[in-house]
């Protein structure tokens, strides 16, 4: 029992000290408030300071066609793409178009997977954004059949 409380105790101070330090992303969120607000690309994409995006093979988003149940829904995406500064997931029909963010740096692969909810059949796309300011994206259809965020 002694050794448990240790550990959690030194856990802490590391935790505590990391977090004063900047080392953990506390604030995450509110960088992009107004992207993750908007309720259309196009104004997601603007408050991220990006341009409209063109499509490219060099980005790829791999999801279902037909999704059973919006409430989970699994995609894979991510980018061959030199010198990608962010990755984004946005789902058209969404009430809030964009659902995930994800800032790069060379140490770091660009190939994501999550679980999201769709409220509907949408368009969903895969957009990155490179240093220079250009936008690529992948896009597909995804069908549901059942609501998810929207109910």
């Amino acid at each position: 029992m002694r050794n448990r409380r240790q550990t959690l105790q030194h856990s802490w101070a590391v935790a505590t000290l990391l977090g004063t330090a900047g080392w953990l992303p506390f604030n995450a969120m509110a960088f992009d408030k107004a992207a993750f607000e908007a309720k259309s690309m196009a104004a997601a994409l603007q408050a991220l300071g990006a341009s409209a995006p063109v499509p490219s093979k060099d980005v790829t988003l791999i999801g279902p066609e037909i999704a059973d149940s919006g409430a989970s829904v699994m995609f894979a995406f991510g980018t061959s793409l030199p010198h990608v500064k962010r990755l984004f997931l946005f789902v058209e029909k969404n009430p809030a178009t964009l659902v995930a963010s994800f800032q790069l740096s060379p140490a770091v692969e660009s190939q994501f997977s999550l679980r999201i909810k769709m409220s509907q059949s949408s368009d969903v796309y895969a957009v990155a954004l490179l240093e220079d300011g250009k936008t690529y994206f992948a896009k597909r259809e995804v069908k549901v059949t059942l609501g998810g965020c929207g109910e």
